[in-house]
């Protein structure tokens, strides 16, 4: 197996330096989050009570823990959009967001044309491409992205301006001092993720090596849901492999049928827990009583709790490792965890087709 402390390892597969984007996340978030609050939206959208993220893949990211941590909140609604269409009930108190990285997104330029012709306010969030061409236009505000790396690992940038955006619209109290507070908690634990910490006393590294050559299949809850859908993103994309996301309590509705066919599926399969205290204590049962089920047919699994006293710092303490287990696991994989071929041959195709 490689050695994931031998650092030749790491110059030789990461030759476009992904390891070095999830080390800068935490300094990527206080950039973006200074930039950010220094946006100012038109008074006029203050009194928006829908939030509609038009986003794909690593884009929208971002939206989609914005809505597990806005969920308590009175209002507004948060819909993270993944498709061509906008929602028919889109209205004038609907702020629409076109969140494209590239700004060339197919199915996000789509939608935001639709919005164009709707009395709903809107905004874009990316680095230009033909989504920002269309708001300036159209002299719809533009939050610009000031990063260069691929889209899933510009998520700074994916989530701190909907944060910013969130407070200054009204709708959160979150403070500078809560970002603050999880960048610096990022930093702590970063360290002791990142490639120069040893195996033996490295959690990433530990996690990796139990999924080399697994399906993994990373289960979440409330505040988590979003970020297990993170750790099986960043697995397909960064590690090149198969992986999958489910969420409680739903999957004791169905899935735990399914851990008992086909025969031999449990030698390849590893489950991954997230969890956190803040959770509803009867989902945090059903935590514990579903790897009961996992245990009767030797299913692999292991639970993984956030770190941090609120729920910015779980999500984001999450995040970051299972960014890190990604590139461990590219690295156990062989490959480099930065290009993505088949994605530029889907995109490839599909203009070919147009």
């Amino acid at each position: 197996m490689v050695n994931l402390d031998d650092s030749s390892v790491y110059t030789s597969l990461d030759k476009f330096g992904m390891g070095t984007q999830i080390r800068g996340l935490p300094n990527q978030c206080r950039q973006a989050w200074d930039k950010a609050s220094k946006f100012v939206l038109p008074s006029g959208y203050s009194d928006v009570d829908k939030v509609v993220i038009l986003g794909m893949g690593g884009s929208a990211i971002g939206g989609d823990l914005l809505r597990g941590l806005a969920a308590p909140l009175s209002r507004p609604l948060v819909l993270v959009h993944r498709d061509y269409d906008l929602p028919a009930w889109v209205d004038d108190k609907t702020l629409v967001i076109g969140a494209s990285y590239s700004g060339n997104t197919e199915e996000t330029i789509s939608g935001f044309t639709q919005a164009l012709k709707k009395g709903c306010k809107k905004l874009v969030i990316s680095t230009g491409g033909r989504l920002t061409e269309l708001a300036r236009q159209n002299n719809v505000p533009i939050f610009v992205i000031e990063h260069a790396s691929p889209p899933r690992a510009a998520l700074g940038y994916s989530l701190l301006p909907l944060l910013a955006i969130m407070q200054s619209l009204g709708f959160t109290s979150a403070e500078a001092a809560d970002v603050d507070g999880m960048i610096r908690a990022l930093e702590i634990l970063g360290a002791s993720w990142q490639d120069d910490s040893p195996a033996e006393r490295n959690q990433a590294k530990t996690l990796a090596a139990r999924l080399h050559g697994k399906i993994a299949v990373v289960y979440g809850a409330g505040i988590l849901t979003d970020v297990a859908r993170r750790w099986k993103t960043q697995i397909n994309e960064n590690s090149k492999q198969w992986a999958f996301f489910e969420t409680l309590p739903e999957l004791n509705h169905n899935a735990v049928l399914g851990y008992r066919y086909p025969a031999g599926t449990s030698d390849r399969m590893y489950v991954l827990f997230l969890r956190c205290q803040s959770l509803h204590p009867r989902t945090l049962v059903r935590y514990k009583v579903t790897g009961e089920l996992l245990d009767q047919r030797s299913i692999p699994h292991q639970y993984i709790d956030s770190q941090g006293g609120n729920d910015l710092k779980h999500v984001m303490s999450l995040v970051l490792l299972g960014d890190w287990v990604s590139y461990y696991l590219a690295m156990l994989n062989g490959t480099d965890p930065s290009p993505v071929p088949e994605i530029d041959l889907l995109k490839k195709r599909l203009a070919e087709e147009k």
